[in-house]
């Protein structure tokens, strides 16, 4: 990795978070943007020119061998073709940003089918298949990961760090920025959307807590934890009080058993935290050296995450030491579909984001049994019978929409893990 030999990578989606990683891995000495795909191709040059690639030296193609020689010839590729990306032989990795769950889905899988590393911002895809494209990509050798940066990955490095110092993980969580607003829609959201240049129904799945829920059911299905409870407890407590919450009842806390996901809407807020517990004196005496807490429980946090700032290690990871962030395991979690307005029967519903629907976690073996619709495969179902704001949409009430290619994935991982 050098100036003369950079990691070259490619991004797909070119919206907040891809045009920053763009703007991030310009800076970073050793790395650079080869390619870029995005559904509206002048955004993308728009960024590509942005980080000082001359306009000279950027080609707009949709054709794989066309592609490979302008690359070749050191041009820099545009491209509304996400699928084309995989097939980049000069491009290292590619990091999946779009947050549509099923080019997520087309994109990894072809990904590993080419063995070219992908690096997943799109952790709603992730959540929905991902324990199957982890398995397809141990076994063809090749690489899928989430991105480090968003909580999964800080969650996640936390996870080993206190693991590796041989303590018992009580709970992980996340701040959340705001509070939970169930009801929130890309409509009464727009003005703030636009003071925050997003989109606005990325920024209603924040407010709704669909992405937080996203967000730690990847990080339950990559450790092994769960949510105590349908939708996580996520009080709003101070950093101080961390402690007191996220510990089981039976030592004053929230939780009714040690080893789950949660959130806050406190202050930990943009951060990340862990609580931990050692029983062991001579663990406990050396902590109170080093931080004065007299244990058993203790608090390790991190007061920030840095999204797509961040990426770049996974990129360096995965490119040079074939190293993953993080990856399920084995479904832990699921995020179901749950009904945001009242829903007719013959209507197709919109999809995250929307005015129809949001996520939220439950533990994957009650998921199964209520046969609740994963949120990944929810967009354009069409409900079966009327469904009730606040109820939970399920194989009762909704058909999904079979002929996406995230749904086929869905069912291949259902059969997999023993509910096909």
């Amino acid at each position: 990795m050098s100036a003369g030999n950079p990691i070259r990578a490619g991004i797909i989606g070119c919206g907040q978070m891809g045009s920053g990683l763009a703007h991030t891995i310009n800076n970073i000495r050793g790395m650079q943007v080869q390619a870029i795909a995005d559904i509206e191709p002048e955004r993308a040059r728009r960024t590509l020119i942005d980080i000082g690639i001359p306009e000279t030296i950027i080609r707009i193609t949709e054709k794989p061998g066309e592609a490979n020689d302008l690359l070749n010839r050191g041009k820099f590729i545009v491209t509304p073709d996400a699928l084309l990306m995989t097939e980049l032989d000069l491009v290292d990795a590619n990091v999946e940003a779009t947050g549509v769950t099923d080019v997520g889905a087309k994109v990894a899988f072809a990904s590993i089918e080419q063995k070219k590393p992908i690096i997943m911002l799109n952790v709603e895809t992730d959540v929905t298949i991902g324990t199957y494209l982890s398995h397809l990509a141990r076994k063809s050798n090749a690489l899928y990961t989430v991105a480090s940066g968003d909580e999964p990955g800080v969650c996640k490095m936390l996870y080993e760090q206190a693991v590796l110092a041989g303590f018992e993980v009580v709970s992980i969580g996340k701040g959340k920025n705001n509070p939970l607003d169930v009801d929130a829609t890309p409509e009464n959201c727009t003005e703030e959307a636009a003071s925050k240049d997003m989109n606005p129904k990325i920024l209603t799945s924040f407010l709704d807590g669909t992405k937080t829920m996203v967000e730690m059911a990847a990080v339950s299905n990559s450790t092994g934890l769960v949510a105590d409870t349908p939708g996580m407890h996520g009080p709003k407590v101070e950093i101080d009080e961390l402690l007191q919450y996220y510990i089981p009842k039976a030592d004053g806390g929230i939780l009714s058993q040690s080893g789950c996901v949660d959130y806050s809407t406190g202050a930990i807020a943009p951060g990340v935290f862990v609580i931990v517990r050692s029983y062991d004196e001579r663990i406990r005496k050396d902590m109170h050296f080093i931080t004065k807490a007299e244990g058993p429980y203790y608090l390790l946090f991190r007061p920030y995450h840095l999204c797509d700032l961040e990426t770049p290690q996974s990129i360096a990871e995965a490119v040079l030491i074939n190293e993953v962030t993080v990856a399920a395991e084995t479904m832990q979690s699921e995020v179901a579909t749950i009904a945001k307005r009242n829903i007719r029967k013959g209507e197709r519903i919109k999809g995250i984001g929307s005015a129809d629907i949001y996520g939220r976690i439950y533990k994957y073996a009650d998921a199964c049994v209520s046969k609740s619709i994963p949120l990944g495969i929810a967009e354009n179902g069409m409900a079966t019978s009327d469904i009730r704001k606040g109820e939970l949409i399920s194989e009762h009430n909704l058909t999904p929409d079979s002929s996406t290619f995230i749904y086929s994935l869905r069912k291949e991982q259902d059969k997999f893990l023993g509910h096909g």
